[in-house]
């Protein structure tokens, strides 16, 4: 029987914007002053309501000052959770795993182009329906030459349907799958707020669960003082297998400003295991013995063979690299249980995830749409075989 994997959270339309300096005339305007003032940061997500107060102007007028006028790049298939599930779909044979994937888009055009978009990829749509409401949307600003060429996004959205989106339209066959994986909930408000609830239906299931996190732009703004919580209580902690986050979120979830800081709050809350992503630096990570084999604290750099080949290019999309480093994760959890394996090894996941989230860089947007099944695995083997030699020599 193949490992089932469910997934629930954000998927929505990205609209791409490429090559948007963000040190230009046009953009240093909108850029934020005050946390949570709803101005744009690097790296940062902002709601479109809130960006519209911050410029005192329609949305539409500010993003034709900023792009030039010119149409988005490429429209595309976005969301912490989507993007990251149809990447575990891609990198595993369908008889050795099934990627389900449940959630709201609207009864419009960005939401038929999504769903005619999520039915040419390998993920089953189990609950997927489009709703009388607007689909959920980003507009994503992106700098391929913003830090030295490693890249780096700003992100407008609109919530939209996924408000319609709750604990009650998640089936009890949900709570049957093996790995259960929220990703991005903090974009889709009911289920965030109920995610203790819910993580604790699925392990009373025996399931697995990971939950990988976005910028929380609902309570940053509400107090950016106060840590932001992860579910309705701490008690999500305890109940999460793997907890995936770049930096800022690990900073903003634990409330300090040290990466090992942060990591020992994780630990402190008893999460099984944590990785935290820092963009083109090394990731963090840990495993306490009971969801992967234990391991102390230690760190990964990302791969050096992308990098390179960025660098040689002059920088590249960066839009879904931490949505594909967590996919990778999974697949290699995934392919190591499928192996017999009873505790996988986290440095193993992480050298998948961290290939995963470099590759993006080579395409524009976060989803890779295969000609072929196995095309993408295949066009990664040989960044990971490299990522094994740069570590293990």
């Amino acid at each position: 029987m193949p490992i089932i994997v469910s997934g629930a959270g954000c998927c929505l339309v990205d609209l791409l914007f490429n090559d948007i300096s963000f040190s230009s005339s046009n953009v240093k305007p909108y850029l934020s002053v005050n946390r949570g003032d709803g101005g744009l940061t690097p790296g940062h997500l902002v709601f479109r309501e809130e960006f519209e107060k911050f410029c005192g102007k329609p949305f539409d007028t500010v993003l034709k000052e900023i792009t030039g006028g010119r149409k988005h790049n490429k429209i595309n298939i976005g969301g912490p959770s989507i993007v990251s599930l149809i990447n575990i779909a891609q990198l595993i044979d369908k008889d050795q795993c099934e990627v389900r994937f449940y959630g709201r888009g609207g009864n419009d055009e960005p939401g038929n182009f999504l769903l005619s978009s999520l039915r040419k990829t390998p993920v089953v749509l189990s609950d997927y329906r489009l709703i009388g409401k607007p689909t959920p949307s980003t507009v994503v600003l992106s700098d391929p030459g913003y830090e030295n060429g490693h890249g780096e996004r700003m992100f407008i959205n609109s919530i939209a349907a996924a408000w319609e989106f709750g604990p009650d339209d998640l089936p009890d066959e949900f709570f049957r799958s093996d790995i259960v994986v929220f990703g991005g909930t903090a974009l889709v408000p009911v289920i965030h707020d109920n995610l203790a609830a819910l993580l604790k239906k699925a392990k009373a299931n025996g399931c697995r669960t990971v939950v990988n996190t976005v910028f929380d732009f609902r309570n940053e703004k509400a107090d950016p003082s106060k840590r932001w919580p992860l579910g309705e209580s701490d008690e999500s902690y305890a109940l999460t297998d793997l907890l995936i986050a770049d930096q800022e979120e690990a900073f903003r979830l634990s409330g300090e400003r040290d990466t090992k800081a942060a990591l020992q709050f994780f630990r402190n809350k008893k999460v099984a295991s944590v990785v935290i992503t820092n963009g083109s630096k090394n990731i963090t990570a840990w495993s306490d013995g009971r969801f992967f084999m234990k391991d102390d604290v230690f760190e990964l750099p990302v791969s050096k063979k992308v990098t390179d080949e960025l660098l040689s290019a002059r920088g590249g999309d960066t839009t879904g690299c931490g949505d594909n480093f967590a996919g990778g994760v999974i697949a290699s959890i995934v392919n190591q249980l499928n192996g017999g394996t009873v505790l996988p090894d986290l440095k193993e996941a992480c050298y998948r995830g961290i290939v995963s989230g470099g590759f993006t860089c080579f395409y524009l947007g976060g989803t890779f749409f295969e000609e072929l099944p196995g095309e993408k695995r295949q066009k990664m083997e040989p960044y990971y075989a490299a990522y094994r030699q740069q570590i293990e020599g």
